[in-house]
């Protein structure tokens, strides 16, 4: 008797550890492993496509992270979507004529907002606005584009 006590207490502990386990996994995959929000400041930026890009994204400056998207809008006026990113308290040294490009990790990744180089003496602080941007670049207007350039390419060849 004791000892099927003792294989059921072990199944359980490996249970349990199995679980906790998954629960880390999750975590690490989707970006939640921070239950506390990191101390910094809100700058936003627009752009005229954020193609795929989401909350709690990447931002980062030189392939290093300084950040992360805290929030992603559209402006009905303009028609932009207009990204909050929250850029970590240590990083507070970024000069505010910096860019914001969106890019795409690998061929099919995850895309994220790299921060470009900037040259000013003023640097990014709460509420800033990132004015220099560019728009994540859509894979099936990009490739539809070329086959359209090329197809017009080839009627021109025929007259």
């Amino acid at each position: 008797m004791s000892q099927s006590n003792t294989q059921d207490t072990l199944v359980g502990l490996f249970v349990a550890a199995g679980i906790a386990g998954l629960f880390f996994l999750a975590l690490q995959v989707s970006n939640l492993s921070s239950f506390t929000e990191q101390a910094g400041f809100t700058v936003t930026a627009r752009f005229e496509n954020s193609g795929g890009l989401k909350v709690k994204s990447l931002v980062s400056a030189a392939g290093v992270k300084v950040g992360q998207v805290s929030k992603i809008t559209f402006d009905p006026k303009t028609f932009d979507s207009v990204v909050e990113m929250r850029i970590f308290s240590q990083y507070d040294n970024i000069p505010s004529d910096v860019s914001a490009s969106i890019y795409t990790a690998g061929l099919l990744g995850e895309q994220y907002i790299g921060l470009g180089k900037g040259s000013s003496d003023e640097y990014l602080k709460q509420n800033s606005e990132i004015e220099f941007t560019n728009s994540a670049i859509i894979l099936e207007k990009a490739i539809s584009q070329f086959l359209f350039k090329s197809a017009e390419e080839k009627a021109e060849e025929k007259k």
